[in-house]
């Protein structure tokens, strides 16, 4: 039976040829453990270059949800809790990971997946001003994702506002960047990858859903990781022993610019897509990175369903459904062509 073109995420593929390429080449050596292998160090090497942060502290963990949970619970104090919008993938799509570490997840209103930065200010100023604040979660950090999980994307000057009151407040700001490739080559970015990694208290490269088959870069810019953060890494389960698995992936993902040049790939794709979606008369919102999320009347979905795969995000009445459709680097223009035919047939 033939496999239906699916664009339900942008992790259902394999790695990225190169990336297995370079698992292969060095499968036969030997190596040290535990972050200590040659090729995480190359890593380093070359992401602290890419970054423009040359006393960068990185580490590399598996996934993205451990990674939040593993950050987040080593940046904040016992008591302390994250503020991120309700939207926010620790909060919706995490299934509680956070809060499993002790920390509250406090949630702002989200604006297309977005934090506003003067309602921020102003949670923050009221939260001050309460005389009853030793009996509540204090807030120790501001978490935002590049690009939300919407298919937005924070402008320069936005994540500077945001920057601006967690200075004021002394919150430490940590970006999401599961899918940070996508955002950084998305047309509405207008800043770079040393930019981000000078606006923030921590980030991570995501290679899961860029092109690797499974890991993520924790980077904390200033060399400011959290003291003992290995053991944190450990404790949350989260330490790989054969950390080269990880580091080989992110070795190829930081050579020849292979990380940024896949990514464009799939914005290219995605906008393609988009042409497709408005010739065929189907509502778009707007999104600029791999992420794109349709309109679709609940005839219409069924009807694409029988063809092509996608995620069906959430019900917008009786008759639509918001329908999210992913482009990755392995996005081909024969799968473009079958959501086509899908679509001519509407």
């Amino acid at each position: 039976m033939a496999m239906k073109t699916s664009f339900e995420s942008d992790y259902n593929n394999g790695a990225h040829p190169e990336v297995i390429c370079h698992l292969l080449e060095t499968n036969g050596k030997q190596s040290q453990s535990y972050g200590f292998d040659e090729w995480s160090e190359q890593a380093r090497k070359k992401i602290r270059a890419a970054c423009e942060c040359p006393d960068a502290d990185i580490f590399f963990l598996v996934g993205g949800t451990q990674t939040n949970a593993t950050v987040i619970d080593g940046m904040l104090q016992t008591f302390e809790g994250v503020i991120a919008v309700q939207t926010a993938h620790i909060n919706v799509h995490e299934s509680g990971a956070v809060e499993a570490s002790g920390h509250k997840v406090i949630t702002l209103p989200s604006h297309d997946g977005k934090m506003d930065a003067g309602e921020l200010k102003a949670w923050l100023k009221a939260f001050h001003a309460d005389p009853t604040l030793e009996h509540m979660v204090i807030p120790g950090m501001v978490y935002i994702t590049f690009p939300t999980e919407l298919g937005s994307v924070y402008t320069a000057k936005e994540i500077e506002e945001i920057l601006s009151v967690c200075r004021q407040y002394d919150l430490k700001l940590f970006i999401d960047g599961a899918r940070l490739g996508y955002g950084l080559a998305s047309s509405e970015c207008d800043f770079d990858l040393p930019w981000l990694a000078h606006h923030c208290d921590a980030f991570y490269i995501g290679g899961t859903k860029v092109g690797a088959l499974c890991g993520e870069a924790v980077v904390f810019p200033r060399g400011n990781a959290p003291r003992h953060f290995m053991n944190i890494v450990k404790r949350h389960g989260a330490l790989l022993a054969k950390s080269r698995l990880a580091g080989v992936q992110f070795d190829a993902l930081f050579t020849d610019n292979l990380y940024f040049n896949i990514s464009k790939h799939a914005i290219d794709m995605a906008m393609k897509m988009r042409k497709l979606f408005a010739d065929a008369g189907v509502p778009l919102r707007d999104s600029s990175t791999n992420q794109q999320f349709v309109e679709l009347t609940n005839e219409q979905m069924n009807h694409i369903l029988k063809d092509v795969l996608f995620e069906t995000w959430a019900p917008i009445d009786d008759n639509l459904t918001l329908c999210r459709f992913v482009t990755s680097w392995a996005t081909t223009d024969r799968d473009l062509k079958a959501l086509k035919e899908a679509l001519e047939t509407l």
